[in-house]
């Protein structure tokens, strides 16, 4: 008769609490060991992203320093584009556009200073980047 009434104790305390005890200890050391095990720390994860993030404001100065000169700014009003919404949407291109757009406009840059392009053809670089920040956006 005790063994009746041992039986549904054990069946529904003791057994659950000892299955449950082993289950929750060799996940709290699994999970040690794994938060240890990490292919990139979190240093490193913080680092990248902080470094992404300087190299987009990076390009996103150059790419706006380019068309704030006095040039780029009378060849937008020309070719009736407005340039403050133009600046405004420079932030909005992809990571590889702003690049792209980065890496042309100071190359158009140093051109123009060294004199290997004249005022026509920077003139003309500026129109080529505004319409591709155009159509990067509208598209």
């Amino acid at each position: 008769m005790k063994l009746s009434i041992l039986s549904p104790l054990l069946l529904r305390g003791i057994v659950p609490a000892a299955l449950s005890f082993l289950l929750v200890n060799p996940m709290a050391s699994m999970a040690q060991s794994t938060t240890q095990d990490h292919l990139v720390s979190p240093q490193a994860l913080q680092q990248q992203v902080q470094s992404a993030s300087e190299t987009r404001q990076q390009n996103i100065r150059t790419v706006t320093d380019f068309l704030s000169t006095p040039t780029a700014e009378r060849a937008m009003h020309d070719a009736h584009y407005d340039p403050v919404q133009v600046r405004t949407a420079i932030p909005t291109l992809s990571d590889q556009e702003l690049a792209n757009l980065a890496s042309r406009s100071s190359d158009a840059e140093q051109k123009f200073s060294a004199g290997y392009i004249g005022q026509g053809l920077l003139t003309l670089i500026i129109i080529c980047v505004v319409i591709i920040i155009i159509v990067a956006i509208v598209h």
